[in-house]
């Protein structure tokens, strides 16, 4: 393969029921593009490791706290490309070959498009607005996946120990650097807060939350509103 092999790295917390069929998905890679992936599991309880590890995924640990974990991945990886996924998250038919394809091209950093995988108008409306979002300021965030060389994540100073905005914080960085570009392709994310507690009211809760974040509110601050 003329493609640079790839690491994938997944936190993961109290994520033993979906975790297994994102690994499956993994499994369908071309041969000898995926080179290791890497589950970094915060969960109190044994299932999640267990479930990598039966997939043949390598299993680390690290506190609840995702740029941490996302920290502690990239520093295991040994590839020089890197593919971020959320535990819940599910890959497209073909997403291999495209992501190939991306490897194959000038440097940049990757996302798919954003989808929740549940029914529902104010969903696709949802789906709509990342989609616009994405291609007018190039704002992807963590639940789209990222693709991305190793080379332009240390150039863009690495992955930050972020509770929260981890994935924002880097977009930011890389912005100046490279393009970021579209792969698309769906990965559909199973969007438990999306679900529970309607579209409106989590996209405002968010909308505060970046606000809050971007007028220098501390981690704890960011944590207490969002875990409320």
């Amino acid at each position: 393969m003329s493609c640079p092999p790839l690491a994938v790295v997944i936190p993961a917390r109290l994520e033993a029921e979906r975790l297994p069929l994102l690994l499956a998905d993994l499994q369908q890679a071309p041969v000898g593009l995926v080179r290791e992936t890497i589950v970094v599991d915060s969960s109190p309880e044994p299932d999640t490791a267990a479930v990598a590890q039966r997939a043949g995924a390598q299993v680390l640990r690290s506190g609840a706290n995702r740029g941490r974990q996302l920290q502690v991945g990239i520093a295991a990886a040994t590839a020089p490309w890197l593919l971020l996924l959320h535990a819940d998250s599910r890959l497209p038919t073909g997403w291999g070959t495209r992501v190939e394809r991306a490897m194959a091209d000038e440097p940049a950093a990757w996302y798919f498009d954003f989808q929740v995988a549940a029914a529902g108008l104010n969903l696709r409306l949802l789906e709509w607005a990342v989609h616009w979002r994405c291609q007018l300021r190039a704002l992807p965030y963590g639940d789209q996946g990222l693709l991305l060389p190793r080379a332009l994540l240390e150039q863009a100073g690495g992955m930050r120990p972020l509770a929260l905005m981890e994935d924002l914080d880097l977009i930011q960085r890389l912005q100046p650097l490279a393009s970021i570009r579209r792969l698309g392709l769906p990965l559909a994310v199973h969007g438990r807060r999306w679900r529970r507690d309607g579209v409106l009211k989590t996209a405002q809760r968010n909308a505060a939350l970046r606000r809050a974040w971007r007028q220098g509110a501390t981690e704890d601050e960011l944590a207490q509103r969002y875990y409320r």
